[in-house]
């Protein structure tokens, strides 16, 4: 019979004014978003009457979740970078010559050799002791950390007359890039998120390729200055000292131009006694002139490793090195404990914070080539989202008209549906934070016109009862128990290809797909169960003889 349990009424329309609740701040866009930010930036640095009031400007008791704007609708930066994945091998082999003159000078003297990147050669002087020495080399090898790569060892020795070659072997390097992918995907998007920006798309592309589109920045430029620079910060030896930019450093050691002195180079080892990567913070801060400066401190191996060095070369210059050039090199006076220091220069408190910014994120693992920049600007994106509502606006007139005109009463409770329907859809996408692109407006439109399919069903399906001398009560019931099957299965069918888009596209198909999917939900829900509820309780309150659809 038409009837409906008081539980399953009361669950129904508290889904849709929770929806609708979920929604509610999208209509306050501006005053709404002001309010988060200053709710986040009073969180990170303290309160100021600035912010006080840009917080006041929405009530902190009600919801405040958004449906973030897209690239193409708010204006911002993209970039496509390019990882130098070979910029790894080379740093792996600089890492690895310390480890093998160390292991082989109690066998017999050993002098590195020029090279490819990538390669590592060192001469024995006694080449009658290479079976040994490339024994003990073999040694040094480990397993490859990859299920690919089980069985493997992640270097390969090789020599000939007193020269032995050191390389990464096939499934190390394989492993490497896909661990330097990941870690530049992780520094660049904790890099982007520290400097304020919201909603980042950040995305693996092919095998060594990364996209990057953040909405609301000033310029590619901009985002390139942020992402750009690869902040490796290391601590390395000092050689010498010159003016010379010619001058050949030697096998083993660079020559590295001084950031504050213009014309002086520094020969420093190559390899470093402590990478930045064993920094576990690094905070803008003053020195004792009262000049701005960035203090760090190192992890437990680091701090271990940068207190030994200072303790056996007291009175010995080392230099910290930031992307291949000197910042400063300080004599070292005393044995430095505990791991921490301060690095000084000529900054501004601008470029300390974001040293700081850049070297808490992290060093990128290689540095990146930009194949494609764009800058879209607030204005197309703007007309952008003006074509959205006139599209959508145009639709959504058409569809109430169509069904009004076609189903009179019931085309009303159609109607009423399909408002709470794009109501749900907005609570939805708020409370999962998602971001909405062109695409995915096109998505809402499209879910405007098939969010009246199930009722077209039913209605139907209610006329054809109708014919068949029924009562209204029994036409109506079975006509929304017959249209359920076509209902689901039409439904389903659409919602599998939403899953395949999402899980197969990015970033605007991705959008879509959202959008889709969502719709097809909140399409399906109001439908079955909110024109039933209007169309159950217009029933008990009229009791007509007869009804037109």
């Amino acid at each position: 019979m038409l009837q409906i349990d008081l539980w399953k009424r009361i669950v129904i329309v508290l889904t849709c004014v929770v929806g609708l609740w979920l929604a509610l701040p999208n209509a306050f866009y501006s005053p709404v978003e002001q309010h988060n930010d200053a709710v986040k930036a009073i969180e990170q640095g303290g309160a100021t009457p600035e912010l006080e009031a840009q917080r006041d400007l929405w009530p902190g008791w009600m919801p405040s979740g958004l449906v973030n704007l897209g690239l193409d609708l708010r204006g911002g930066a993209h970039l496509l970078a390019e990882v130098r994945v070979q910029d790894v091998y080379k740093s792996r082999m600089e890492a690895t010559w310390p480890e093998v003159r160390d292991a082989l000078r109690s066998l017999t003297p050993v002098r590195r050799q020029e090279a490819p990147d990538g390669e590592l050669r060192v001469r024995l002087q006694d080449a009658s002791k290479m079976a040994e020495a490339m024994e003990i080399l073999r040694g040094l090898a480990r397993p490859v950390q990859t299920l690919t790569g089980a069985g493997a060892s992640d270097i390969n020795v090789s020599g000939n007359d007193g020269l032995i070659t050191i390389t990464l072997s096939d499934a190390e390097k394989q492993a490497t890039d896909e661990r330097t992918m990941q870690q530049s995907l992780e520094i660049i998007r904790r890099r982007i998120d520290e400097v304020g920006t919201r909603e980042p798309t950040i995305q693996r592309q092919g095998s060594d390729r990364i996209l990057i589109q953040v909405p609301g920045i000033g310029s590619a430029a901009e985002l390139k200055a942020i992402i750009g620079t690869t902040a490796q910060l290391t601590f390395n030896p000092v050689v010498s000292r010159g003016t010379d930019a010619n001058a050949n450093p030697g096998i083993g050691n660079s020559l590295l131009p001084s950031l504050d002195n213009e014309g002086e180079y520094y020969t420093v080892e190559t390899a470093p006694v402590v990478t930045g990567e064993e920094l576990v913070d690094a905070q803008p801060s003053f020195d004792q002139n009262g000049s701005p400066a960035v203090s760090f401190r190192f992890d437990t191996t680091g701090a271990r490793k940068f207190g030994k060095y200072t303790a056996e070369n007291i009175g010995s210059p080392f230099a910290i090195v930031l992307d291949d050039e000197v910042i400063s090199a300080p004599v070292i006076q005393s044995h430095i404990p505990g791991g921490s220091g301060i690095i000084t220069g000529n900054f501004t408190v601008e470029e300390s914070t974001n040293l700081a910014v850049l070297l808490r994120a992290g060093a990128l693992p290689a540095g990146l080539d930009f194949l494609e920049e764009r800058t879209i600007g607030p204005e197309l994106g703007q007309d952008s989202i003006d074509a959205g509502k006139v599209a959508t606006i145009v639709a959504f007139v058409a569809v109430l008209a169509f069904m009004f005109m076609s189903y009179g009463l019931f085309g009303i409770f159609a109607n009423i549906a399909l408002v709470i329907n794009v109501g749900l859809l907005f609570g939805l996408l708020s409370l999962i934070g998602a971001t909405l692109t062109l695409p995915g407006i096109a998505g809402i439109v499209l879910t405007v016109g098939m969010a009246v399919d199930a009722n077209v069903l039913i209605f139907e399906r209610i006329r054809e009862e109708l014919k068949t001398a029924k009562g209204p009560a029994r036409a109506i019931a079975l006509g929304y128990e017959k249209a359920l099957s076509a209902i689901v299965d039409a439904n389903i069918t659409t919602l599998i290809t939403a899953v395949i888009l999402f899980a197969m596209g990015s970033g605007p198909v991705r959008g879509f797909a959202i959008t889709l999917g969502f719709g097809i939900i909140t399409s399906v829900f109001t439908a079955i169960f909110v024109t039933r509820l209007l169309v159950v309780i217009w029933f008990e309150r009229a009791r007509p003889k007869t009804i037109e659809v």
